[in-house]
């Protein structure tokens, strides 16, 4: 070892170890590793396999510490002047990774990291290399996924914002022993949704589906106080499915003089079956309807993600009977956790204050 780094006295390796323990920045941290394993006699090569660097990794350090000793490890780029990645070029870089390349004249839709480097060259004369960009994005929080697709709802701003705000008030003002809900549907399907999964290097999992799809449907609803979700089953998606969901309800809040159903536009909704229906439950259930194309509004539609993201994407289930009761599981499991939050919620709220 002495024809790469030099033979220092026991009070120097202390020294380094002193300083090691102390070090904070990961990249100094490395170095440091790396004298030290060489001071204490193992080769470049069985260095480099401990740390999990390359071996020419180890051979520039141990030559910078030659010739300039310890200091020799510090990071000589900070004498380079300003940084590129100021927090100036941060700031607009963030904003241009929320938009589009269309909104600042390219023909391509999506961002590439060459393209945001040619992008912020023009608007602020600071060209970086590649993989400086993929350094930016990190430190901006920039990730890639895939986009939501979402319909433009047809209503005026200021009407949308109005039925939001009147749902948000009747939420807010709720009279004493009434019930709102949220509800909808979703379809379940026995071909796999198909999503991203951990996988190892070099291989790509199968998701075995059965061929021909089978369907069932589920129409649910979520208590805006306690968080349970109630759902019944359908293998078609009709106004029966949904007046089905309404007779619940009402055996699950018996005591309830209103339950407020806050819901989409879906044509089984205001059907004329739906209709006459309501009109036999004696104003017990009210529909208020959600402006169109408003998913995220409805705050049910949350509990199907998680049921797709936990249960059905990806299955392995070889028939819908076994994906059901996968289904069920999840829901009844979820419902318990709900309850038992809502209830220390409750016992929280009646436990008098400490004088």
């Amino acid at each position: 070892m002495q024809c790469i780094v030099p033979s220092v006295s026991f009070f120097v390796k202390q020294r380094l170890c002193k300083r090691l323990r102390e070090c904070r920045d990961a990249g100094l941290k490395v170095r440091y590793l790396i004298i030290l394993n060489l001071l204490h006699g193992r080769s470049a090569y069985r260095t480099a396999h401990v740390l999990g660097v390359h071996n020419t990794t180890v051979y520039r350090v141990a030559n910078r510490f030659r010739e300039h000793g310890e200091w020799g490890l510090y990071d000589a780029r900070e004498d380079n002047g300003q940084t590129k990645l100021s927090e100036w070029f941060l700031q607009l870089l963030q904003r241009l990774v929320r938009g589009s390349p269309r909104q600042y004249g390219w023909r391509r839709p999506t961002w590439t990291r060459e393209l945001l480097v040619e992008t912020m060259a023009r608007r602020t004369t600071v060209r970086i290399h590649v993989t400086t960009m993929s350094r930016a994005l990190a430190l901006v929080k920039a990730r890639r996924g895939r986009p939501r697709p979402t319909v433009r709802c047809p209503w005026s701003k200021a009407a949308k914002t109005r039925r939001l705000n009147q749902i948000r008030e009747l939420l807010a003002t709720l009279p004493r022993g009434h019930r709102a809900v949220y509800e909808d549907e979703v379809d379940i399907h026995l071909n796999p949704k198909i999503g991203l999964d951990w996988m190892g290097r070099g291989q790509q999992k199968e998701a075995l589906t059965p061929g021909q799809n089978v369907k069932r449907y589920l129409a649910g609803s979520l208590d805006v106080d306690t968080g349970e979700v109630l759902w019944v089953e359908s293998t078609r998606k009709t106004s029966a499915l949904f007046i089905t969901l309404l007779n619940k309800l009402l055996a699950r809040y018996p005591d309830a003089p209103v339950i407020h159903v806050i819901l989409d536009n879906y044509r089984i909704h205001d059907s004329k079956i739906t209709q006459a229906a309501l009109r036999g439950f004696g104003g017990r259930i009210r529909l208020h309807f959600l402006p169109p194309y408003c998913p995220t509004s409805n705050k049910v539609d949350r509990v199907w993600q998680d049921l797709h993201a936990n249960v059905t994407r990806n299955h392995t289930c070889a028939n819908m009977t076994s994906l059901m009761i996968e289904v069920r599981y999840y829901l009844r499991k979820r419902n318990r956790k709900a309850m038992a939050r809502a209830c220390q919620h409750s016992c929280a709220r009646r436990m008098p204050r400490a004088a």
